[in-house]
C-alpha cells in the first residue's frame, strides 16, 4: 500500500478511500499508470490526508468504511473550503437508487459500483477529470473576467472622475473669462450692476419657462440655459469702444451720436470674436451683436426678422427692454412694471418674437420680483 503521504510525481493526483485493502490495490494498479494514486483505509484517515496539507484531483469513496462511512466523509469535504470543488465518486456495492440519490444530495458527482469494471473505472476517472480540469479553468478565466472589469471599472470612474475635474476647471475658467469681459465692460458703461443682475436672471428664468416649449425644446437645456444666463451680462460689452463724449452724454442721443451708439453690437462681437477659440463664448458673441434686432425686421445692426434673429438675442431683447422701461434715464422716467408690460405687448410681434413674449407675460410676477431682489441706484 503507498504511504498517503508519499510525495507523487505525477500531475493528476487521485485520492481512493477503501477499507478493503484488495479494493485499493486494484485501483492502484488501474490507475497508477496514469495519475500520481493515493490510498487510505478510512474516511478519516481520508480528512487526514487534506489536514496534512496534500492535494487531490479527484477522489474515489467507499461508502461502507468503519470509523467514518463515505457518506460522512463526503459531507465533510464538501463543507471545507480546501476540498469542496474536488470530485468524489463513490465506489459502492449498493445497488439501492435511495442510496445513490442520497450520495448525490451530499455533493458526489458519480457512482462506480462494485465489483470493478475496468474500462468503466478508467472511463469514470478520466471524464470526470476531464469535467473538473475545464470547470476549474473556468473558473480561472471568470476569476480574470472579473479581475479585468474592476480594473476597467476602477478605470472609468478614475476617467469619469477626472473628466469631472476637467469639467469643473473648464467651468471655472468659463466663469473667469466671462467675469473679465464683465469686469471690462463696467469700467466703461453707465449701467449698474444690479441692471446686469437684473438682465441675466431674466434671461434666466425666461429660458426656463420656454424649455418645454415645442419650439425652443431643442434648443434649451440646463447646459444652454446656464450659459446664456452667464453670457447675458456680456450683452453690451461693445460699450467700451464707444467715445466718453457719446456714451456719458447726460441727455438724449442725437441721430450722428446715435449712429455711433448702435456700433456698440458689432463692437461687442468683435470683442468676443477675437477670442473665438473658447466656443463656450458663441452664445455671449450672439446676444452681443443681435439683442437690438427686431422681430419685424426694424431692428440693427443686420435688420433680421424672425428666427434668422439668434435665441439668446430674442431672450436678450425682452430682458434688456423691460430692464430699461422699469428703469430711469436722464431721457425717460422709469415706468412701472404693468405700464412696461403693457408698452412690451403692443410689440409683440413687431419687436419680440411672440411666444418669448408671451412667456414673458406668463411669469411677469417673476421679472417684478428680480427688478426688486436687485434694485440698485439707476
Amino acid at each position: 500500500m503507498i504511504n498517503p503521504d508519499q510525495i507523487m510525481q505525477k500531475q493528476v493526483h487521485v485520492l481512493a478511500v477503501d477499507d478493503q485493502p484488495d479494493n485499493l490495490l486494484i485501483l492502484e494498479s488501474l490507475l497508477e499508470d496514469f495519475y500520481s494514486v493515493h490510498t487510505v483505509e478510512n474516511g478519516q484517515q481520508a480528512l487526514d490526508f487534506f489536514a496534512r496539507g496534500n492535494q487531490a484531483d479527484l477522489i474515489l469513496l467507499d461508502v461502507m468504511m468503519p470509523v467514518l462511512d463515505g457518506f460522512e466523509t463526503c459531507r465533510r469535504l464538501k463543507v471545507s473550503p480546501q476540498t469542496r470543488d474536488i470530485p468524489i465518486l463513490f465506489i459502492t456495492g449498493l445497488e439501492s437508487a435511495a442510496d445513490e440519490e442520497y450520495g448525490l444530495t451530499l455533493g458526489a458527482e458519480d457512482f462506480i459500483h462494485k465489483p470493478f469494471v475496468p474500462a468503466v473505472v478508467m472511463a469514470r476517472v478520466r471524464n470526470h477529470l476531464r469535467l473538473a480540469q475545464a470547470t476549474q479553468q473556468l473558473k480561472i478565466r471568470n476569476d480574470d473576467l472579473e479581475q479585468q472589469v474592476m480594473e476597467r471599472t476602477r478605470e472609468i470612474v478614475r476617467q469619469s472622475d477626472e473628466l469631472m475635474r476637467q469639467k469643473q476647471s473648464m467651468i471655472a475658467a468659463q466663469d473667469a473669462t466671462i467675469m473679465s469681459f464683465r469686469l471690462l465692460a463696467g469700467t466703461r458703461d453707465n449701467e449698474t450692476g444690479a441692471h446686469i443682475s437684473r438682465t441675466q436672471n431674466y434671461v434666466r428664468v425666461l429660458a426656463e419657462q420656454l424649455r418645454h416649449h415645442s419650439r425652443f425644446k431643442p434648443l434649451l437645456n440646463d447646459e444652454t440655459i446656464s450659459l446664456f444666463y452667464k453670457s447675458a451680462p456680456l450683452h453690451d460689452i461693445g460699450k467700451v469702444g464707444i467715445p466718453d463724449a457719446v456714451l456719458h452724454k447726460p441727455g438724449k442721443l442725437n441721430a450722428e451720436e446715435w449712429t455711433i451708439m448702435k456700433r456698440h453690437c458689432e463692437l461687442g462681437r468683435d470683442a468676443i470674436v477675437s477670442s473665438n477659440e473658447l466656443s463656450f463664448l458663441h452664445y455671449a458673441r450672439e446676444i452681443a451683436y443681435t439683442h437690438h434686432e427686431r422681430w419685424d425686421g426694424g431692428g440693427y445692426p443686420q435688420g433680421l426678422s424672425g428666427e434668422a434673429i439668434p435665441l439668446g438675442g430674442r431672450l436678450m431683447a425682452v430682458a434688456d427692454v423691460y430692464d430699461a422701461l422699469i428703469s430711469k434715464r436722464v431721457y425717460k422716467p422709469s415706468f412701472s412694471h404693468e405700464q412696461s408690460v403693457a408698452m412690451m405687448f403692443a410689440e409683440r410681434g413687431k419687436h419680440f418674437d411672440p411666444d418669448i413674449l408671451d412667456a414673458m407675460l406668463e411669469i411677469s410676477d417673476t421679472f417684478r420680483s428680480i427688478a426688486l431682489q436687485f434694485q440698485g441706484d439707476e
